[in-house]
């Protein structure tokens, strides 16, 4: 469904990715974990045009995204949610969701779609004329991901969405993200939550330094020396 090959990026004369080759299958829930400046976050801005290729490959759906706009990606059925949520704090809730549906298909089921955003997230039914800036952390990560979810994602690319957040948030966002593969969207997720991740992701990649060094199931990566020793603490 997304096929990266060889892709290289860089900051101005600064390379950040290294030959980055990993795919994502319809229906799948795959995390790219690694340390903190790893280029994890950079990975999901290429995908999403955010950021250019220096080379390589991004494909989505027989798509090249590397020869189209930001704009026309989501439309084609990606839709990236970045770190730190990123939301419109001096509108309500209900308007920054609206925000994530203003091109055609999603305009047309915006009514729909909000609906069953609501029913995903109640806390933001409830909140749906309060200020996004006023929300706890964990309603704005909320907002977040109902708004990515209003712009009818096929793959969904959250970005940290457990960071900064209480432990039994986290198992609430993780809770969320399994519900939204049960609605048939494929999500890439990058994360720090090593090991919750891995438990249920269906495989996983291991980004070191702008490249990446490990491939494999969740249950693989959690019973391998390397991972346990350097994310797990184990």
């Amino acid at each position: 469904m997304l096929k990266i090959e060889k892709m290289n990026m860089s900051y101005g004369d600064l390379q950040v990715l290294w030959d980055i080759s990993f795919h994502v299958n319809d229906g799948e829930i795959v995390v790219l974990v690694g340390a903190n400046g790893a280029g994890k976050s950079s990975i999901l801005k290429t995908i999403s045009g955010l950021q250019a290729v220096s080379s390589g490959n991004v494909e989505f759906d027989g798509i090249d995204l590397t020869k189209i706009p930001p704009s026309e990606i989501i439309k084609s059925g990606v839709v990236h949610v970045p770190e730190a949520r990123r939301l419109f704090n001096e509108m309500s809730v209900e308007e920054n969701l609206i925000m994530g549906s203003l091109h055609g298909e999603a305009k047309l089921k915006r009514n729909e779609t909000i609906e069953k955003c609501y029913d995903l997230f109640p806390r933001l039914r409830e909140r749906k004329k309060q200020l996004a800036g006023t929300l706890s952390g964990g309603e704005q990560q909320m907002a977040a991901v109902a708004r990515g979810l209003m712009s009818l994602p096929k793959v969904l690319m959250l970005d940290e969405p457990s960071l900064g957040l209480a432990p039994v948030l986290v198992k609430d966002i993780f809770d969320i993200i399994k519900s939204i593969r049960q609605q048939g969207i494929t999500v890439l997720l990058v994360e720090q939550n090593v090991q919750s991740t891995l438990i249920f992701c269906d495989r996983a990649y291991v980004l070191e330094n702008g490249r990446i060094t490990l491939e494999g199931t969740g249950e693989e990566l959690l019973n391998n020396e390397h991972v346990r020793s350097a994310y797990l603490g184990i």
